[in-house]
């Protein structure tokens, strides 16, 4: 895994994770990061807009913008993963976030099983404020059950195709060490979150005390989205925070 980058446009730091979004961010020293939830999905482009007057508002860059959680329709397929990430990139670049290689911000993107959204649309989203407080400030990007490489995901996915309480253990002890090392990757470890949030709609009872409790994930609770993550055959996602400030708008 690499290791993490400076964006200094952002007063944050990233792990590298390709065009799509980035394996997460931590503030830079003098900076935190506050967290934004909207009352309802806001449909990508009307979110997009809500954002940047949200940021600019505050008196900080549209660079500063460095985390959001998307809510999709369906699950895509792996062509159709990719095309709506070739198009959500678009308004970071005009923002000067995304270089059109290397893209910072971290992201969750999950599809509600029940009252989904009519389009892609933004749940949430974060950036970063001066600030002189010492608590890590960080999000973790949303983590599915399929192993880094350029292979389909039909190849990568962990235990594909099953759904049964081995399978779905397995799936989640992948999924449980890749966010750890993320979390050592910017300085931090399960201590600092103060909040985890899980993706599925297969039974996580089983094994939650083992598997997600006794590694300190849920010292805060554990928020359950009944959602699966964005791409076909893909059963469970994790993603984690560690912030000061949150708000609904």
């Amino acid at each position: 895994m690499a290791q993490a980058h400076d964006f200094p446009a952002g007063g944050y730091r990233f792990i590298p994770g390709g065009f799509q979004f980035s394996g997460g961010v931590a503030a830079a020293t003098g900076f935190e990061i506050k967290r934004f939830r909207f009352r309802a999905p806001v449909p990508l482009m009307d979110g997009f807009a809500r954002i940047e007057k949200t940021i600019m508002g505050a008196g900080r860059p549209l660079t500063a913008f460095c985390a959001c959680e998307l809510r999709s329709p369906g699950q895509f397929t792996e062509q159709g993963f990719r095309a709506f990430n070739e198009g959500y990139v678009v308004t970071l670049r005009k923002w000067g976030v995304f270089d059109g290689n290397v893209n910072p911000v971290a992201r969750s993107n999950v599809c509600p099983e029940i009252e989904a959204p009519a389009e892609p649309s933004f749940h949430a989203f974060s950036f970063t404020m001066p600030a002189a407080v010492g608590a890590p400030s960080f999000v973790i990007s949303g983590r599915a059950e399929a192993r880094e490489g350029d292979a389909s995901y039909r190849e990568r996915i962990v235990r594909f195709g099953e759904a049964g309480d081995d399978a779905m253990r397995e799936k989640v002890r992948y999924v449980m060490d890749e966010v750890a090392a993320r979390l050592a990757l910017l300085g931090v470890g399960w201590r600092e979150v103060t909040a985890t949030q899980v993706y599925t709609i297969r039974d996580i009872h089983p094994f939650m005390a083992d598997e997600i409790v006794r590694h300190g994930a849920a010292r805060t609770g554990l928020i359950w989205h009944y959602a699966r993550p964005p791409v076909r055959d893909l059963e469970f996602e994790l993603d984690c925070r560690g912030v000061r400030v949150e708000e609904v708008i």
